[in-house]
């Protein structure tokens, strides 16, 4: 247990730089559809499609694994109070937005997509709410 101890430091650094690129992309694709969805021009469509498989595939799923991976490790290292068991359903909560964000992108590149660019604005604010309430829990710890 002493070696999980020495290396918590270094779960917690890479679990918030994870943490950090994965909520960027979760805040930024639902940008992307919004300008999707209202997109006119086939070049402005692909272009966005790009853009939204890349943003998915090589930054937001990536770090995903890495927020889910270490975060096991900071509770195998530390443990952790009622809190967690919030926490851990928020960030599954999450990780089911990002599968749905997943189907999305797939819809807006097939041009298959009925949803407006009303509906992803509403959508881009799930992570912020998500967010607020997962931080509110790490740092205020309550039903620990």
């Amino acid at each position: 247990m002493e070696y999980a101890a020495t290396l918590y430091p270094w779960f917690k650094w890479l679990h918030i730089l994870a943490l950090i690129s994965w909520m960027v992309g979760l805040f930024y694709l639902p940008r992307l559809f919004v300008y999707h969805a209202e997109a006119t021009e086939p070049a402005v469509h692909a272009t966005l499609a790009t853009m939204e498989h890349k943003l998915m595939k090589v930054i937001m799923t990536p770090a995903m694994l890495v927020t889910w991976v270490s975060g096991i490790a900071l509770v195998i290292a530390a443990g952790a109070g009622g809190w967690l068991i919030i926490k851990i359903a928020l960030v599954f909560g999450l990780t089911g937005f990002h599968g749905v964000c997943g189907k999305w992108r797939k819809e807006l590149a097939a041009g298959t997509s009925t949803r407006t660019g009303k509906f992803f604005r509403m959508m881009n604010e799930v992570p912020t709410v998500a967010l607020i309430a997962i931080v509110g829990l790490v740092i205020f710890k309550p039903f620990s």
